[in-house]
């Protein structure tokens, strides 16, 4: 698998949120920069500064403030969206892009920038068929929604979120989008 590209991850405002360093790191140990955007949401559950001096970019959750600024973010080369709740689910599925972070993501997902969403939901809202339906136009549109037993990430019970936080899989979502970047990249001419 090839080394090397630009992650932009997505975080929702979802418990696991204040625990995203460990894909940040799983991302530059591979050789990735890294931008964090945040829901206005997620912006209760982390810690924009500290995660800032991580990848070296600000944690951004609002549009520029300054036009005529040129665009400093590195070209993407895939985004995960983790932890994602029932409502920005909905939302990417239906196309809303009421704030920065769900605009970013309506535009990545437009051009086809390889993407993973890793939901963070209980049961209850997973049974909704709203959800399934989001779910499964994302994945029609080509989206990589892990979720389910072939991806070894269930909706927790009702009430289990603190429990299920520690098993999120931080990890597979770098793993998964690396992959898909890799997929998407064209093949080196003369080489077999």
């Amino acid at each position: 698998m090839v080394t090397g590209g630009h992650l932009q991850i997505v975080v929702g405002g979802a418990g696991p949120a204040a625990d995203v360093s460990p894909l940040v790191r799983a991302a530059q140990e591979r050789s990735w920069t890294v931008t964090v955007t945040a829901t206005p949401s997620a912006m209760e559950f982390i810690e924009p500064q500290p995660l800032g001096s991580l990848t070296g970019y600000p944690v951004r959750s609002t549009y520029r403030s300054s036009p005529g600024t040129g665009r400093s973010l590195p070209a993407t080369d895939a985004v995960v969206i983790a932890p994602a709740t029932y409502n920005s689910i909905n939302k990417i599925a239906l196309g809303l892009a009421d704030n920065y972070a769900m605009t970013s993501v309506a535009e990545l997902i437009g051009r086809q920038v390889p993407t993973v969403i890793v939901p963070f939901v209980n049961t209850a809202l997973a049974a909704r068929a709203p959800f399934r339906h989001a779910v499964a136009s994302l994945r029609d549109e080509g989206v990589r929604v892990l979720l389910g037993a072939d991806d070894l990430w269930e909706p927790h019970p009702p009430g289990s979120g603190n429990e299920q936080r520690k098993a999120f899989p931080w990890t597979m979502a770098f793993d998964t989008a690396a992959q898909l970047a890799d997929d998407s990249r064209p093949a080196a001419s003369g080489h077999a």
